[in-house]
Formats: C-alpha cells, structure tokens, sequence
C-alpha cells in the first residue's frame, strides 16, 4: 500500500492503523489527509492507499 508521510512516498504492508506507524506517541502529532488524528483514536484508525500523513514531533527549546 502506498501512503505519503510528511510528503515522502511510503510502501506500507498492507492496512496499518496510526498506532503501528507511529508506535512512541509521546510529543508527536498526526494528521491523515489533513485532519488532526487524536492519540486516543490512533490504535482504531486504519491508514488507507493514498492517504497523506503529516507526523509532527513538539522539541522544546527557543
């Protein structure tokens, strides 16, 4: 399955929920297709072919 995370192409093994793309959810955001991912929906939300992730990690500092 083919998926576009942060705009790079990625080859996926098949239907993947968020949780398995991003396994450490600590500091980080998720948006499928331009809408906002909750943490709590990570483990239910299944990633399709096509879908455009954009994984967005917080880093402190000024």
């Amino acid at each position: 399955m083919k998926v576009h995370v942060n705009g790079e192409p990625r080859e996926l093994p098949g239907p993947v929920t968020v949780q398995a793309l991003v396994p450490d959810g600590r500091g980080v955001a998720v948006a499928v297709n331009g809408t906002v991912v909750r943490a709590a929906a990570w483990s239910v939300t299944t990633l399709g072919e096509g879908d455009r992730i954009e994984v967005v990690t917080a880093h402190q500092g000024g």
